[in-house]
């Protein structure tokens, strides 16, 4: 497949992108210096795909969390020895999210707020613990969401994070809060619209190290695949030129469709991909807690307000992901 020559629109959109993302890394969301951004300069690497996730589950379904925590407690008086009482007695909700995924968790150039629906699930658990939000945000790669859980840099994450078996060994997950597959972005000419035709033309694809868009790319031999730190990194070498797709979340690329009119997604979904609220693996209380959160959302009709306001371009409003809680607290 050809590499067709950077144009000026493209050169001004990497430029535009740019900035919005440097905005990202100096600024905190309320206007003071709380916020940290712990994202390092990307770096695009030609890389082998992952094998596939461990099917290793140990005896369980990956979306499995859990029982939840029913009746949740009042906020702002949790039970004590628990880590909703560690994180109401420190004053804040530590998140790691992302700063640049349009509509799930992105800054606002005109307002400066991080926003979008991964955003609003990690506003309710704030809102759940404290009785208003008292969310500090740490920008986070994709390759530095489990490791920011693994050593308590921060409490949760939401950021775009797809639940698997290899990723339940490390960490523990909610239930499901939405429900994603895996498209591909091509230029508006394109002659190879799915990933099949992408493999066969042996094309350059993008997709963030860390995640399992890169890893879903192991079955196509003929894809030269390139990895980046962040998925919007990929969109800057699309409008370069550089690469000839993006692989990632349908949402996610709907958010790149909107922001680049040379770029559509194509094909069907080649993967499932549900959505998670991440925590370390021994806070169990705090999981079953966030699982109690998500049930009262998707009981109440909150689940659904959220999904019109952020994700109802996308279409009619589906019914929430169905929690499942069958998995055992240790």
């Amino acid at each position: 497949m050809s590499r067709p020559h950077t144009t000026l629109r493209a050169t001004v959109s990497a430029a535009a992108l740019a900035v919005l993302l440097l905005g990202t890394s100096c600024s905190s969301d309320n206007g003071d210096d709380d916020n940290t951004d712990v994202t390092a300069p990307s770096q695009a690497t030609t890389v082998p795909a992952a094998p596939a996730a461990s099917d290793d589950c140990r005896g369980f379904e990956a979306v499995a969390s859990y029982p939840a925590l029913s009746p949740l407690p009042a906020p702002g008086v949790m039970p004590s020895q628990t880590r909703m009482r560690e994180i109401q007695d420190s004053g804040r909700l530590v998140v790691g999210v992302s700063g640049d995924t349009l509509l799930f968790g992105a800054r606002n150039p005109f307002t400066n707020q991080i926003e979008g629906f991964d955003i609003e699930m990690l506003r309710l658990v704030s809102e759940a613990i404290f009785g208003e939000d008292r969310l500090e945000f740490r920008v986070i790669t994709y390759a530095q969401r489990l490791p920011s859980l693994q050593d308590r840099s921060v409490d949760l994450v939401a950021h775009t994070m797809t639940i698997n078996c290899t990723r339940w060994n490390q960490i523990g997950f909610s239930t499901v809060y939405y429900d994603a597959g895996q498209k591909v972005l091509v230029r508006s000419d394109s002659v190879a619209t799915t990933i099949d035709e992408l493999d066969a033309a042996g094309a350059r694809v993008c997709a963030p190290k860390g995640s399992t868009n890169l890893d879903n790319l192991a079955p196509y031999p003929g894809v030269e695949a390139v990895g980046v730190d962040d998925i919007t990194d990929c969109l800057v070498l699309f409008q370069q030129g550089k690469v000839d797709a993006i692989t990632g979340d349908d949402t996610v690329l709907a958010g790149f469709a909107a922001q680049d009119p040379y770029g559509k997604v194509t094909g069907d979904r080649f993967t499932d991909e549900p959505y998670g609220i991440g925590a370390n693996a021994d806070d169990v209380d705090l999981i079953a807690f966030v699982n109690g959160v998500l049930a009262q959302a998707r009981a109440d009709g909150t689940w659904k307000a959220l999904y019109e306001k952020w994700l109802g371009q996308f279409g009619a409003t589906p019914e929430p992901p169905v929690a499942n809680n069958s998995r055992p607290t240790p």
